[in-house]
């Protein structure tokens, strides 16, 4: 195991504070990395990395005086390797050459640059962030996969080499490595954080999110991003969560879904109103109309890259585009306005049982064997296709590895969900908590 606590809202504070010196706590982050990334290879190599932090680092010292500091002075993160940062190439795991994919600096990397934080690497991602691995391995065992398409963000931030890390998510590229790695995802409100200067896979459902080690990191992290955030929502009562219907949670595994009904009933005993609903019903439609739109929209977004280096092209992503040619305009449009009647029901039926959140398993199960294989998102596909608020919390163990469980929010929400997420994290974590698939 190669993990190391390093969560965000401690360390911020500090930094925030003064109490700790930002090049002080950048070389302790780069000297994790020298630890512990030759095993996890959550970053892509860079000459000069050191001497290019410990500069960022210097600056944000200086730049900030100590009556002014925002809130993530200091702060060292990791990016996925589809968002452009100025200064370094972007890659996006693919063997396409990196001046065809050169853009502006991503507005996420713009926006944590101005709460006072800094780059600390590329982390690897899946090859144009769908199902191709790269070398990544999952901290808490790295005979297995930490998961995807996020890779290098989640088990960067679960191994300790940064308190927080950009990703995005398509399917289910935030959540599900969260769950593998044991550590907070958050998948914000669709378009709450802009996704310019990021190498898009299916713009319709393509949402910048982030991880941190902790849910009051969280919290912090979407005040940066977010746009329009809201520090002073705080709700005064606990919130009500709803499940989902059999339909969809018979997607998991059963040492998952036994997992996940403890947890709730942990949930219960902590003081949450927990109630079961027909919602989701109709997942396999669900889950077909958000295929064909993933397929759809990823052929056209990288219609000139794959007509001048298809052959460079992976084969399960080819496969993508290749489906992707072959649905029809009117296919892609239901599967468009598909994500508005889902936010729409979903909306509907919380209204109805009157569930303020709906909790559900983060991952089919704990992270695969191997690293050819980054898992399943389906347990996240309804939640992307509709676009709502969602974080993953960490929730035990099956087999010995984590899995988590994944909370969902209404369409907008995101402040009352990560309200919410420190206490729900504490009520659905049990590290001695471990089932036997």
């Amino acid at each position: 195991m190669t993990t190391h606590r390093n969560p965000l809202a401690p360390v911020a504070e500090e930094l925030r504070a003064g109490e700790r010196d930002p090049v002080e706590y950048a070389e302790s982050c780069l000297d994790r990395i020298d630890e512990a990334d030759g095993d996890v290879r959550a970053f892509l190599p860079e000459e000069d990395r050191r001497e290019r932090v410990r500069s960022a680092a210097g600056d944000r010292a200086e730049q900030f005086g100590a009556s002014e500091r925002p809130a993530l002075v200091g702060v060292p993160v990791g990016v996925k390797d589809i968002f452009h940062v100025g200064g370094l190439a972007t890659r996006a795991g693919s063997n396409v050459p990196p001046e065809e994919l050169a853009g502006p600096q991503a507005d996420a990397v713009s926006a944590l640059r101005s709460a006072g934080a800094l780059v600390l690497g590329k982390t690897v991602t899946t090859e144009f962030a769908y199902f191709e691995p790269g070398p990544t391995r999952n901290p808490h065992d790295l005979g297995h996969t930490p998961g995807g398409s996020s890779s290098g963000s989640a088990a960067a931030v679960a191994a300790g080499t940064c308190p927080l890390a950009l990703g995005s998510q398509t399917i289910g590229s935030v959540i599900r490595p969260a769950s593998f790695c044991g550590v907070v995802g958050v998948k914000p409100t669709y378009g709450r954080v802009p996704m310019g200067g990021v190498i898009p896979v299916a713009p319709s459902v393509d949402h910048v999110g982030f991880f941190t080690q902790d849910a009051a990191g969280a919290r912090l992290a979407a005040g940066a991003l977010c746009r329009g955030w809201d520090d002073d929502v705080d709700p005064v009562r606990r919130p009500v969560l709803g499940i989902p219907d059999e339909d969809y949670l018979s997607q998991a595994d059963p040492a998952a879904r036994e997992l996940f009904r403890d947890r709730v009933e942990a949930l219960r005993a902590a003081g949450y109103e927990v109630r079961d609903t027909d919602a989701l019903a109709d997942v396999e439609a669900i889950n077909d109309r958000h295929d064909d739109l993933v397929a759809a929209e990823m052929a056209l977004s990288h219609d000139e890259w794959y007509a001048d280096y298809g052959d460079r092209y992976a084969e399960s992503t080819v496969e993508l585009i290749e489906a992707g040619h072959g649905v029809s305009v009117g296919r892609l449009v239901a599967a468009r306005g598909g994500r508005r009647a889902l936010r729409s029901s979903l909306a509907a039926r919380m209204d109805e049982t009157g569930v303020d959140l709906w909790v559900a398993p983060a991952a089919p199960g704990a992270a695969p064997e191997g690293v050819d294989d980054t898992g399943d998102p389906v347990m996240n596909l309804p939640w992307t296709h509709a676009g709502v608020p969602t974080v993953g919390l960490p929730a035990g163990r099956v087999d010995g590895l984590p899995v988590g469980l994944q909370f969902a929010g209404r369409f907008g929400a995101d402040e009352r969900l990560l309200a919410w997420a420190e206490d729900l994290a504490d009520a659905v974590a049990d590290g001695s908590h471990t089932h036997v698939g």
